[in-house]
Protein backbone atom coordinates (compact mmCIF):
# COMPACT_ATOMS: atom_id res chain seq x y z
CA UNK A 1 0.00 0.00 0.00
CA UNK A 2 2.82 2.38 0.90
CA UNK A 3 4.47 1.62 -2.43
CA UNK A 4 1.25 2.42 -4.27
CA UNK A 5 0.86 5.75 -2.42
CA UNK A 6 4.48 6.60 -3.15
CA UNK A 7 3.97 5.94 -6.85
CA UNK A 8 0.79 8.00 -6.90
CA UNK A 9 2.55 10.91 -5.23
CA UNK A 10 5.35 10.72 -7.83
CA UNK A 11 2.80 10.58 -10.63
CA UNK A 12 1.05 13.60 -9.14
CA UNK A 13 4.32 15.51 -8.96
CA UNK A 14 5.12 14.53 -12.54
CA UNK A 15 1.66 15.67 -13.69
CA UNK A 16 2.17 19.02 -11.99
CA UNK A 17 5.59 19.34 -13.59
CA UNK A 18 4.17 18.55 -17.03
CA UNK A 19 1.38 21.08 -16.45
CA UNK A 20 3.89 23.73 -15.39
CA UNK A 21 6.05 23.11 -18.48
CA UNK A 22 2.94 23.22 -20.70
CA UNK A 23 1.86 26.53 -19.18
CA UNK A 24 5.35 27.97 -19.73
CA UNK A 25 5.42 26.71 -23.33
CA UNK A 26 1.98 28.03 -24.24
CA UNK A 27 2.49 31.37 -22.54
CA UNK A 28 6.05 31.93 -23.79
CA UNK A 29 4.77 34.40 -26.36
CA UNK A 30 2.14 36.03 -24.18
CA UNK A 31 4.05 39.11 -23.44
CA UNK A 32 4.75 40.54 -26.64
CA UNK A 33 6.30 38.16 -29.15
CA UNK A 34 9.96 39.02 -29.67
CA UNK A 35 10.70 39.22 -33.40
CA UNK A 36 14.10 40.03 -34.91
CA UNK A 37 14.07 41.10 -38.56
CA UNK A 38 17.04 41.58 -40.88
CA UNK A 39 15.91 44.45 -43.14
CA UNK A 40 13.52 47.38 -42.83
CA UNK A 41 11.17 46.44 -45.67
CA UNK A 42 10.31 43.15 -43.99
CA UNK A 43 10.30 44.73 -40.53
CA UNK A 44 7.68 47.26 -41.62
CA UNK A 45 5.32 44.43 -42.59
CA UNK A 46 5.97 42.58 -39.31
CA UNK A 47 5.40 45.75 -37.24
CA UNK A 48 2.16 46.60 -39.03
CA UNK A 49 0.68 43.09 -38.89
CA UNK A 50 2.03 42.42 -35.39
CA UNK A 51 0.95 45.71 -33.81
CA UNK A 52 1.35 45.86 -30.03
CA UNK A 53 1.42 42.05 -29.89
CA UNK A 54 4.91 41.89 -31.40
CA UNK A 55 8.12 43.60 -30.27
CA UNK A 56 10.22 44.08 -33.44
CA UNK A 57 13.99 44.62 -33.56
CA UNK A 58 15.56 45.42 -36.95
CA UNK A 59 19.22 44.53 -37.53
CA UNK A 60 19.87 46.83 -40.52
CA UNK A 61 18.73 50.44 -40.53
CA UNK A 62 18.67 53.29 -43.02
CA UNK A 63 21.57 53.41 -45.47
CA UNK A 64 22.81 49.89 -44.63
CA UNK A 65 23.62 47.56 -47.54
CA UNK A 66 22.24 44.06 -46.77
CA UNK A 67 24.35 42.41 -49.48
CA UNK A 68 27.57 43.04 -47.57
CA UNK A 69 26.30 43.32 -43.99
CA UNK A 70 28.05 41.05 -41.49
CA UNK A 71 26.53 40.17 -38.15
CA UNK A 72 27.87 41.67 -34.94
CA UNK A 73 28.12 39.89 -31.60
CA UNK A 74 25.01 41.78 -30.51
CA UNK A 75 23.14 40.58 -33.61
CA UNK A 76 23.92 36.96 -32.77
CA UNK A 77 22.66 37.51 -29.23
CA UNK A 78 19.45 39.12 -30.48
CA UNK A 79 18.82 36.37 -33.01
CA UNK A 80 19.38 33.52 -30.54
CA UNK A 81 17.07 35.12 -27.95
CA UNK A 82 14.28 35.95 -30.42
CA UNK A 83 10.97 34.05 -30.41
CA UNK A 84 10.81 34.32 -34.21
CA UNK A 85 13.14 35.64 -36.91
CA UNK A 86 12.21 37.16 -40.28
CA UNK A 87 14.53 37.69 -43.27
CA UNK A 88 13.96 38.61 -46.90
CA UNK A 89 15.82 35.59 -48.25
CA UNK A 90 16.71 34.90 -51.90
CA UNK A 91 20.34 35.48 -50.87
CA UNK A 92 19.81 39.18 -50.14
CA UNK A 93 21.45 38.86 -46.71
CA UNK A 94 24.38 37.01 -48.28
CA UNK A 95 26.77 37.22 -45.32
CA UNK A 96 24.07 36.14 -42.85
CA UNK A 97 22.81 33.15 -44.85
CA UNK A 98 24.84 30.51 -43.03
CA UNK A 99 23.94 31.84 -39.58
CA UNK A 100 20.23 32.16 -40.41
CA UNK A 101 19.98 28.65 -41.84
CA UNK A 102 21.76 27.17 -38.83
CA UNK A 103 19.41 29.09 -36.58
CA UNK A 104 16.39 27.74 -38.51
CA UNK A 105 17.15 24.26 -37.18
CA UNK A 106 16.42 25.46 -33.65
CA UNK A 107 13.71 28.11 -34.06
CA UNK A 108 11.24 29.54 -36.56
CA UNK A 109 13.12 31.56 -39.19
CA UNK A 110 10.91 32.92 -41.98
CA UNK A 111 12.51 33.81 -45.34
CA UNK A 112 9.52 35.72 -46.70
CA UNK A 113 10.55 36.08 -50.35
CA UNK A 114 11.62 32.43 -50.53
CA UNK A 115 7.98 31.49 -49.97
CA UNK A 116 6.71 33.42 -52.99
CA UNK A 117 5.84 31.38 -56.11
CA UNK A 118 8.93 30.91 -58.29
CA UNK A 119 6.99 31.92 -61.40
CA UNK A 120 6.42 35.39 -59.92
CA UNK A 121 10.15 35.98 -59.40
CA UNK A 122 12.79 37.29 -61.80
CA UNK A 123 15.57 34.80 -62.41
CA UNK A 124 19.08 36.12 -61.83
CA UNK A 125 20.92 36.34 -65.14
CA UNK A 126 23.76 33.82 -65.27
CA UNK A 127 22.67 32.03 -62.07
CA UNK A 128 20.35 29.10 -62.75
CA UNK A 129 17.87 28.58 -59.93
CA UNK A 130 18.72 31.90 -58.28
CA UNK A 131 16.31 34.82 -58.20
CA UNK A 132 16.49 38.59 -57.88
CA UNK A 133 15.85 39.31 -54.17
CA UNK A 134 14.55 42.90 -54.57
CA UNK A 135 10.91 41.79 -54.57
CA UNK A 136 9.64 44.79 -52.58
CA UNK A 137 10.12 47.03 -55.61
CA UNK A 138 6.84 45.66 -57.01
CA UNK A 139 4.14 46.59 -54.45
CA UNK A 140 1.60 44.13 -55.86
CA UNK A 141 4.07 41.27 -55.50
CA UNK A 142 5.32 42.46 -52.11
CA UNK A 143 1.73 42.56 -50.93
CA UNK A 144 1.78 38.75 -51.02
CA UNK A 145 4.38 38.69 -48.25
CA UNK A 146 1.78 40.16 -45.87
CA UNK A 147 -0.02 36.80 -45.76
CA UNK A 148 3.31 34.98 -45.25
CA UNK A 149 4.11 37.19 -42.25
CA UNK A 150 0.55 36.85 -40.92
CA UNK A 151 0.63 33.05 -41.05
CA UNK A 152 4.01 32.91 -39.29
CA UNK A 153 2.79 35.19 -36.49
CA UNK A 154 -0.45 33.22 -36.10
CA UNK A 155 1.54 30.01 -35.76
CA UNK A 156 3.84 31.59 -33.16
CA UNK A 157 1.12 33.33 -31.14
CA UNK A 158 -2.27 31.78 -32.00
CA UNK A 159 -4.04 33.64 -29.18
CA UNK A 160 -3.59 36.84 -31.19
CA UNK A 161 -4.58 35.37 -34.57
CA UNK A 162 -7.73 37.48 -34.99
CA UNK A 163 -5.76 40.71 -34.53
CA UNK A 164 -2.99 39.57 -36.90
CA UNK A 165 -5.54 38.66 -39.56
CA UNK A 166 -7.41 41.96 -39.22
CA UNK A 167 -4.25 44.04 -39.54
CA UNK A 168 -2.96 41.93 -42.43
CA UNK A 169 -6.22 42.38 -44.37
CA UNK A 170 -6.05 46.16 -43.92
CA UNK A 171 -2.38 46.37 -44.90
CA UNK A 172 -2.81 44.16 -47.94
CA UNK A 173 -5.68 46.29 -49.23
CA UNK A 174 -3.69 49.46 -48.59
CA UNK A 175 -0.67 48.23 -50.54
CA UNK A 176 -2.82 47.08 -53.46
CA UNK A 177 -4.55 50.47 -53.70
CA UNK A 178 -1.18 52.21 -53.46
CA UNK A 179 0.25 50.04 -56.28
CA UNK A 180 -2.58 51.16 -58.54
CA UNK A 181 -1.81 54.81 -57.76
CA UNK A 182 1.90 54.30 -58.56
CA UNK A 183 0.95 52.75 -61.89
CA UNK A 184 -1.28 55.72 -62.77
CA UNK A 185 1.48 58.21 -61.94
CA UNK A 186 4.19 56.30 -63.82
CA UNK A 187 2.06 56.31 -66.98
CA UNK A 188 2.63 60.07 -67.22
CA UNK A 189 6.32 59.46 -68.12
CA UNK A 190 6.81 59.79 -71.92
CA UNK A 191 7.56 56.48 -73.65
CA UNK A 192 10.93 57.63 -74.99
CA UNK A 193 12.12 58.56 -71.49
CA UNK A 194 11.15 55.38 -69.67
CA UNK A 195 14.73 54.34 -68.89
CA UNK A 196 15.95 54.01 -65.31
CA UNK A 197 19.72 53.88 -64.77
CA UNK A 198 20.89 53.11 -61.23
CA UNK A 199 24.02 52.09 -59.34
CA UNK A 200 23.11 48.40 -59.10
CA UNK A 201 20.42 46.16 -60.52
CA UNK A 202 17.83 46.54 -57.75
CA UNK A 203 14.87 47.89 -59.73
CA UNK A 204 13.96 45.09 -62.14
CA UNK A 205 10.71 44.29 -60.31
CA UNK A 206 9.82 47.99 -60.38
CA UNK A 207 10.56 48.09 -64.10
CA UNK A 208 8.48 45.01 -64.82
CA UNK A 209 5.56 46.30 -62.76
CA UNK A 210 5.49 49.80 -64.23
CA UNK A 211 6.83 49.30 -67.75
CA UNK A 212 10.23 50.96 -67.33
CA UNK A 213 13.50 49.76 -68.83
CA UNK A 214 16.00 49.32 -65.99
CA UNK A 215 19.79 49.30 -66.38
CA UNK A 216 22.05 48.80 -63.38
CA UNK A 217 25.78 49.50 -63.51
CA UNK A 218 26.52 46.65 -61.10
CA UNK A 219 24.69 43.34 -60.90
CA UNK A 220 22.10 42.18 -58.36
CA UNK A 221 24.62 42.39 -55.54
CA UNK A 222 26.62 45.49 -54.67
CA UNK A 223 29.58 43.15 -54.15
CA UNK A 224 29.83 42.68 -57.92
CA UNK A 225 32.39 44.80 -59.72
CA UNK A 226 31.70 47.32 -62.47
CA UNK A 227 34.73 47.22 -64.73
CA UNK A 228 35.98 49.90 -67.11
CA UNK A 229 34.31 48.17 -70.07
CA UNK A 230 30.95 48.29 -68.31
CA UNK A 231 31.31 52.00 -67.53
CA UNK A 232 32.32 52.77 -71.13
CA UNK A 233 29.37 50.76 -72.44
CA UNK A 234 26.97 52.62 -70.14
CA UNK A 235 28.40 55.99 -71.20
CA UNK A 236 27.78 55.05 -74.83
CA UNK A 237 24.18 54.16 -73.93
CA UNK A 238 23.68 57.54 -72.28
CA UNK A 239 25.08 59.45 -75.25
CA UNK A 240 23.46 57.39 -78.04
CA UNK A 241 20.03 57.40 -76.44
CA UNK A 242 20.29 60.97 -75.13
CA UNK A 243 19.41 59.89 -71.59
CA UNK A 244 19.45 62.95 -69.34
CA UNK A 245 19.05 61.54 -65.82
CA UNK A 246 20.66 58.79 -63.73
CA UNK A 247 19.98 57.90 -60.11
CA UNK A 248 22.08 57.29 -57.03
CA UNK A 249 21.03 54.99 -54.19
CA UNK A 250 21.02 55.69 -50.47
CA UNK A 251 22.89 52.49 -49.57
CA UNK A 252 25.35 52.34 -52.50
CA UNK A 253 28.45 54.41 -53.31
CA UNK A 254 27.96 57.18 -55.88
CA UNK A 255 31.37 56.48 -57.48
CA UNK A 256 30.13 54.63 -60.55
CA UNK A 257 27.26 57.06 -61.20
CA UNK A 258 29.68 59.99 -61.07
CA UNK A 259 31.97 58.15 -63.51
CA UNK A 260 29.04 57.86 -65.94
CA UNK A 261 28.22 61.55 -65.70
CA UNK A 262 31.86 62.54 -66.23
CA UNK A 263 32.22 60.13 -69.14
CA UNK A 264 29.14 61.50 -70.86
CA UNK A 265 30.29 65.08 -70.25
CA UNK A 266 33.62 64.28 -71.92
CA UNK A 267 31.59 63.40 -75.03
CA UNK A 268 29.56 66.59 -74.88
CA UNK A 269 26.41 65.06 -73.36
CA UNK A 270 25.05 66.49 -70.11
CA UNK A 271 23.54 64.06 -67.62
CA UNK A 272 22.09 65.05 -64.24
CA UNK A 273 21.47 63.08 -61.08
CA UNK A 274 17.71 62.57 -61.05
CA UNK A 275 17.65 62.00 -57.32
CA UNK A 276 18.56 59.54 -54.58
CA UNK A 277 16.51 56.33 -54.48
CA UNK A 278 15.97 53.86 -51.67
CA UNK A 279 17.00 50.46 -52.99
CA UNK A 280 18.14 47.99 -50.31
CA UNK A 281 17.22 50.11 -47.29
CA UNK A 282 14.38 52.47 -46.42
CA UNK A 283 14.65 56.06 -45.24
CA UNK A 284 15.42 57.30 -41.75
CA UNK A 285 13.36 55.72 -38.97
CA UNK A 286 10.55 57.97 -37.77
CA UNK A 287 9.99 59.54 -41.20
CA UNK A 288 7.40 58.54 -43.80
CA UNK A 289 10.28 57.49 -46.07
CA UNK A 290 11.31 55.14 -43.27
CA UNK A 291 8.21 53.03 -43.96
CA UNK A 292 7.64 50.65 -46.86
CA UNK A 293 4.94 52.77 -48.51
CA UNK A 294 7.03 55.91 -47.95
CA UNK A 295 10.06 54.26 -49.54
CA UNK A 296 8.17 53.33 -52.71
CA UNK A 297 6.27 56.63 -52.81
CA UNK A 298 9.59 58.50 -52.66
CA UNK A 299 11.13 56.32 -55.39
CA UNK A 300 8.17 56.46 -57.75
CA UNK A 301 7.71 60.21 -57.28
CA UNK A 302 11.43 60.92 -57.78
CA UNK A 303 11.67 58.72 -60.87
CA UNK A 304 8.47 60.08 -62.43
CA UNK A 305 9.52 63.69 -61.97
CA UNK A 306 13.11 63.19 -63.19
CA UNK A 307 11.98 61.31 -66.32
CA UNK A 308 9.51 64.00 -67.37
CA UNK A 309 6.27 62.73 -65.86
CA UNK A 310 3.80 64.49 -63.57
CA UNK A 311 4.12 63.82 -59.83
CA UNK A 312 2.41 65.50 -56.85
CA UNK A 313 4.67 67.79 -54.81
CA UNK A 314 4.58 65.53 -51.77
CA UNK A 315 4.03 62.21 -53.48
CA UNK A 316 1.06 59.94 -54.02
CA UNK A 317 0.04 59.96 -50.37
CA UNK A 318 0.92 63.62 -49.73
CA UNK A 319 3.20 62.54 -46.89
CA UNK A 320 6.71 62.82 -48.37
CA UNK A 321 9.11 65.14 -46.60
CA UNK A 322 9.35 68.40 -48.59
CA UNK A 323 13.07 67.90 -49.23
CA UNK A 324 12.52 64.41 -50.70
Amino acid sequence: MRVVLSVLRKVGLLANLVLAVTVIATSAYAAPLKAVVTVGMVADIVKTVGGDDVDVTTLMGSGVDPHSYRQTRNDVSLLTRADIVFANGLHLEAQLDELLHKLSKRKHVVFVSDELPAESLIEAEGFSGRYDPHVWMDPSLWQKTVAIVRDALVKAAPDHSADFEKRADALGANIETFASSVSTMMKTVPDEKRVLITAHDAFSYFGRAFNVEVIGIQGLSTDSEAGLNRIESMVKTLVDRKIEAVFVESSVSEQNIKALIEGAAAQGHKVAIGGTLFSDAMGVAGTFEGTYLGMIDHNATTITRALGGAAPDRGITGQLTPSS
